[in-house]
Order: structure tokens, then sequence, then C-alpha cells
């Protein structure tokens, strides 16, 4: 029997430095039915919570997929897919410097605040409520994005980001009107209406989400905004306070916010993307307390103010800072990254040793691994080895697959075929031979185990994986405002 375990154990292993995927992993562990998955690893608050919810996820399905039966056509797939990518994590972690080396950075660090808001407070309530996307069949999910479907659909990111990014810039388009000619402000108007309705429009069309998710994801967007506009200055001049108090006050927050995220019971990415841009947000913030009264970082016209004029630097100038900035943070996140992994995992096993590790569902302790690999992807932003491939993505025609792509659709696929047979027995039982509930997805034939290997395995994770992130994306924030700053002043550009 020793022997056995020990096998296992190093089977396990040898596995877990293969980061193709769990090979020993078994969803149903967590209770025999799709109900009790989720009812013996809740509390029963969350649970109850959970259950109050899903009726109306369900109640959505049937009138999604008949709106998507009735408006598809091969442009809006294409457009909706396609616009999908402005909403996506990636996007704004690639656009987000941008507005600091333009000249606008009171912009970009209200962007900074709305977006990572948005993705840990979403990204916190997917976790907690655990509650499925609009089931597919009978619904088509049409994207671009391999990961977006392994989410929990409750609130929709997409929805809160497109909503706080897009009223945050027509706020700041409004403090700014007497620079702006009127078609100027006009046409802005304009894409950023366009942008929310594309978005919050698509993710509906798209398959991914069900008008509960677009609303509270919404609403959620809009509220984020709201207290950014009521207490952002406030925050800004808290930080720009002389002294350690700042960095003292911001850091732990930051750290417990990472620290107190719901625990999902299926493998769902909203950590690791929270995680990110919890560490983009340090940054950001450590480069404003450290350097914003300084030659390179102004105190006016407001603290943090990267110096920058068009007329006078011009486009070859304009497109040195971007050129710059851009390889800056690949080269900080390639170095950084590969160096963590190497290093991390001795200490993770004596802070093991001595037991004070916290570890976290489906992710690996060091004592498990020996081994990160290097080939690790990253849903939030891309390696520069990565970038030919996420242009081949975008570029290449939609996907358009039906049926479950996550361990949450196959439950809840599970869920819905339950639910289907036990009307029927109870129409039979009332002498009726129809069956209304039946949309023939024809997966009724199929028994739990063999439904569970139609869908991919989840990628192994490690618990290194967690601080890397932090301090990978706040190494990104610091370099995307001071660090650039500091060169674009040194080198006059």
């Amino acid at each position: 029997m020793t022997r056995s375990l020990e096998l296992v154990a190093k089977t396990k292993t040898v596995l877990a430095d293969n980061v193709d995927g769990y090979e020993t992993v078994n969803f149903k562990d967590a209770g025999n039915r799709s109900r009790d998955h989720y009812k013996s690893s809740m509390t029963k608050s969350r649970f109850r919570a959970r259950q109050t919810l899903l009726p109306l996820i369900r109640w959505e399905t049937p009138r999604l997929a008949w709106i998507q039966q009735h408006t598809r056509s091969k442009f809006l797939d294409d457009y909706f897919a396609l616009s999908a990518n402005l909403g996506t994590h990636t996007f704004f972690v690639i656009m987000l410097p941008v507005p600091f080396w333009l000249g606008y950075a009171h912009l970009g660090r209200g962007l900074v605040y709305v977006l990572a808001a948005g993705v840990l407070i979403s990204g916190m309530m997917k976790d907690y409520f655990c509650l499925p996307r609009p089931l597919s069949p009978p619904l088509h999910r049409i994207t671009m994005s391999g990961s977006a479907a392994l989410e929990y659909g409750f609130p929709s990111t997409h929805t809160t980001n497109a909503v706080s990014a897009a009223l945050m810039i027509l706020y700041t388009a409004g403090e700014n009107v007497d620079s702006m000619s009127p078609f100027s402000l006009l046409l802005l108007r304009v894409l950023m209406w366009v942008y929310m309705g594309s978005i919050v429009l698509g993710r509906i069309y798209c398959g991914m989400h069900g008008f509960l998710d677009v609303l509270a994801g919404g609403i959620l967007g809009a509220l984020i905004f709201y207290l950014r506009w009521m207490f952002g200055d406030a925050i800004d001049q808290f930080i720009t306070m002389p002294g350690p108090l700042a960095p003292c006050v911001i850091t732990p927050i930051i750290l417990t916010l990472v620290r107190v995220h719901p625990e999902p019971v299926d493998p769902c990415p909203c950590f690791e993307d929270g995680v990110a841009f919890a560490g983009v947000v340090l940054g950001v913030d450590m480069a404003l307390w450290h350097g914003w009264n300084t030659p390179f970082m102004n105190a006016n016209p407001y603290p943090g103010y990267i110096p920058y004029s068009f007329s006078e630097s011009g486009i070859l100038k304009s497109f040195a800072r971007m050129g710059l900035g851009i390889v800056a943070i690949f080269v900080w996140r390639a170095v950084m990254k590969k160096t963590l992994h190497a290093v991390l995992p001795p200490l993770f096993r004596l802070i093991e040793k001595i037991g004070l590790s916290m570890p976290r569902v489906f992710f690996l302790k060091a004592s498990e691994y020996n081994k990160v690999p290097s080939s690790i992807p990253d849903t939030t932003l891309v390696g520069a080895r990565e970038i030919p491939a996420l242009i081949h993505n975008i570029t290449r025609m939609r996907s358009d697959s039906v049926g479950p792509q996550s361990p949450a659709d196959m439950y809840e696929t599970i869920a819905y075929r339950e639910e289907r047979q036990r009307r029927r027995s109870v129409e039979i039982q009332n002498d009726s031979a129809s069956d209304t509930g039946d949309n023939g997805n024809g997966m009724d034939e199929l028994d739990e185990d063999e439904l569970f290997l139609q869908i991919p395995k989840p990628r192994v994770q490690y618990d290194v994986e967690v601080i890397t992130k932090l301090i990978v994306y706040a190494g990104i924030g610091w370099i995307g405002v001071e660090g650039c700053s500091r060169a674009f002043y040194l080198l006059g550009i």
C-alpha cells in the first residue's frame, strides 16, 4: 500500500512538471451529482445565493437562443467577435501605459483604477457565486478567445470594463472640453457609446453572457467609475503626501484584496487576472508616490504629469516613446518571470515546511513539483514570442463552438439534463407524452464520465505563480510610469 502511494505521488510530481494539464484531476470528487458538487464545496449562505440566481440564468437560455437564431449573420458574427477583443484584459494592459506616455497621466491613473477594480470585483463575484454561462447547446459560443469560456458568467467582466473605461474617457474629455474642437468631442462621444454598445450587445449575441450578466456588469462598471470620480482626487492626494505612510497603507490593502479572493469551485482564471491588475495598481501608485514632483514627473497641471507635447516631440520622438516603453515592459516581464520561477520554489518549500504556506485550490504546492516549466502561458499579457500568434488569432476567422467548454459548463449540462428528466417523469405520470423541454442537444445518451472527457483538462498551476504575477505586474506598472518617464527625460524624447 505504501509503495502504491509513493508511486502515485511520484507520478503526480512528474505530471506537475508538465504544464500541459492535470492527468489525475477528477472534477466530480466534490459530489456525486451536479447540485452536490457546489453544495458540498460552498458555505450555506454562498450556496443559497447561487441557487437564488441560478433559475434566472436558466430562464434566459432559451430566450437568448431565440435571439441568436433570429439575428445571426456572418457580418455580425465577425463584428462582435472582433470587437470583443477590445474588452479583454490583454487589450487593456497593452493600452494602459499609452495615456501616461502621451501626456494624459491623469486619465491613465483613472483607467488603471477603474479597470483594476472591475477585474478584481467582478472576478470575486464570479468565483463567489460560481454561476454558469448560458447553456451551450442550445446557444452557440462565438469568440476569438480560448480562455473566456473558462470563467464563470456572472457578472460580465467585459461589460464592467467597457462601461467604466468609456465613462472615464468621456468624463476626462468633458473636463478638457476647451482643448478639443466640437467635432472631436462629438466624435469621441459617439465612439465611446458605440464601443459600449458593441461590447454589451456582443456578449449576448455571441452566447457568452445573458441579460443578468451584462446588467450586473454595467451597474458595477458605472458604480466603479462613480467611486473613482468621487474619491480619486483624495486618493491621489494621500499618495503624494510626504513620508512612507502611503506605501505602508496601500501595500497591505493590495495584498489583502488578493488574499480574500473567494476560492472557486471549478478551475477559473479570474483570480490570476485579479492578481495581475492588483499588481499594476501597486506599481502605478508607488511610481506616483516616489516621482510625482520631479523633473521627469511634474506636479503641474496635476501630480505625476509626464511632460509631452506633440508639436515639440513630433512623430519620430512620439514613436520612440512608444517603442522604448513597450520593449522595457516585455524585457522586464520575460526576465523577472523566469527568474522568479527559478528562485521562489525553494523558498516556498521552506515556508511550507514551517507551516506558513497558504495554498489555494487548483494550485500545486511547491513540494508537489520539481520545477516550473518555461512554457507557462499568461492570459493577461502575452509574451513577446506569443505576439505573432496573438495577431494571427485576431485576424483569423472567429470560432463557433457548440457544447461544454469548461467544468462549470459540464456541471450545468448535467444539471440541465437532470431537470429535463425530472420534468419528463412528471409529465409521464400525468399521462403526457410530450416533452416540452427537449431541445435535442444530443447529450442524453452519454454518461457523466463520457461528458467530462469532452472538455479539456486545465493546465497545471503552481503556487509561485501568484507572487510572481504580483511582482511582475507591479513592475510593469512602475516601469510604465516612473521608469519610462525617467528614460524619456534622460534621452530627451
